[in-house]
């Protein structure tokens, strides 16, 4: 083969020209929608401004007061739990798994794992898991993911304000789940949830919701100061980078539904939040979901690519571990053994739970259900199914666990609710 084939490859001087002379062209209606929908919001500096406010923690508590919320003493408790240390300490936590080998064991910890829950969708249910923790000397998940509906939420006596007070006070990060998505009846090719998992190139976002989306995101960001949101479709990505190449502090991850399955995929996202990082070169791509379908060398070879440009401590690799039991892939379906094999040499990765140990879901009368997180509470609450869904949240941090328990076997780190566990 010819050996300078391969320069080929190298994009001309002039073929980026003409990417940057659309994107500053004043007339390209693209670009001036999205300004039109930024300038509802205010400026750049009051949009950073008050989001920077709404996500105080002294003013998040302040707003469940005023509205009584019945959460404002599930959360004080929660800090004072954190006060008195008592939750478990990584330490205590590795002595408990290894004995006495755990003193002089030396843990690989510049390759920590992130240990990551879905779905997070109701505040009582990190109650309900710090109780047990705190009980049964658990590990708190260090990476939280919420799809619930935002105004559900939003409306529901503070249940968004109060989930985004305890991220803070455990020291974990999270991710929200915006309404604006496919399965709101924009796509006209899906029937609703029971629709969903035919269509792994993407939910959609069709026509102008990507605008929509822009829209509900800043009201979020400023009325709440919720940055970080689940992206899922090649438009709103692209808006993602777009708008935090403008000056937003936006932040986001790639969902599973994107379908990135191979490192060619990721290496076209990549590179594209390359192209529009800012002069620092921050980037708002945070998290990068993969598909369920990836073998470990794609994600090795993702990981390349990762390095390559730089975002090695910047993009977190999000690897589904366990899967929800139903309405989503083929089961048993448990990766553990194989983040094991990946975790002493590929950084910034999570393990992600979305479903209990398939051994464990296969024993229940009602395993976890992909299609109950869009669910809405009324109709949950009248079928009887809320100890149903929590029970399912808890095999689900029963299966986190175990993960961390693996990992530490192997002699490998992991990043737990960092404020929790010493």
């Amino acid at each position: 083969m010819d050996k300078d084939l391969r320069k080929n490859l190298k994009i001309a001087a002039a073929s980026l020209g003409e990417v940057n002379k659309l994107l500053i062209d004043p007339g390209n209606k693209l670009v001036n929608d999205i300004l039109a929908v930024i300038s509802r919001h205010g400026t750049i500096e009051e949009i950073n401004r008050k989001s920077r406010q709404a996500r105080k923690l002294p003013n998040l508590m302040r707003r469940l007061r005023e509205m009584n919320s019945p959460y404002v003493p599930d959360l004080e408790w929660l800090q004072e739990q954190r006060d008195r240390k008592a939750f478990i300490s990584v330490k205590d936590f590795r002595r408990k798994i290894l004995g006495d080998k755990a003193d002089t064991l030396r843990f690989k910890s510049a390759y920590a794992v992130t240990l990551e829950i879905s779905a997070f969708q109701y505040f009582p249910w990190i109650i309900s898991q710090a109780r047990q923790c705190v009980e049964k000397g658990e590990l708190m998940p260090g990476r939280f993911i919420r799809v619930r509906n935002m105004k559900e939420s939003e409306a529901d006596q503070g249940d968004l304000l109060a989930g985004m007070a305890a991220m803070q006070m455990i020291g974990a990060s999270y991710v929200d789940t915006l309404d604006t998505k496919g399965t709101d009846g924009s796509n006209v090719h899906l029937g609703g949830p029971d629709t969903i998992t035919g269509y792994f190139g993407g939910i959609g976002q069709p026509n102008d919701h990507p605008l929509q989306w822009l829209d509900e995101f800043l009201y979020y960001y400023t009325n709440y100061g919720i940055y970080q949101v689940l992206n899922i479709n090649a438009g709103t990505i692209l808006l993602g980078f777009l708008i935090h190449r403008l000056g937003i502090d936006n932040e986001f991850k790639i969902s599973v539904f994107v379908g990135n399955d191979n490192p060619y995929s990721v290496w076209w996202t990549l590179m594209m939040a390359k192209l529009f990082s800012r002069t620092d070169g921050t980037t708002p791509l945070i998290g990068f979901n993969l598909s369920n379908s990836v073998t470990n060398a794609t994600i090795e070879m993702s990981a390349e690519i990762r390095k390559a440009l730089g975002f090695e401590d910047v993009v977190r690799i999000e690897h589904h571990i366990t899967e929800c039991y139903r309405h989503i892939v083929r089961q048993p379906y448990n990766r553990r053994a194989e983040l094991v094999e990946l975790a002493d040499h590929v950084k910034n990765i999570s393990a992600k739970h979305e479903g209990g140990d398939p051994d464990v879901e296969a024993s229940r009368e009602h395993p976890s259900d992909l299609l109950e997180y869009f669910l809405p509470k009324a109709e949950a609450e009248a079928k009887g199914l809320m100890p149903t869904l929590l029970s399912n949240y808890m095999d689900k941090h029963a299966a986190l666990n175990h993960t961390a328990e693996a990992l530490t076997r192997a002699g490998l780190g992991f990043v737990a609710a960092k404020r929790l566990h010493r």
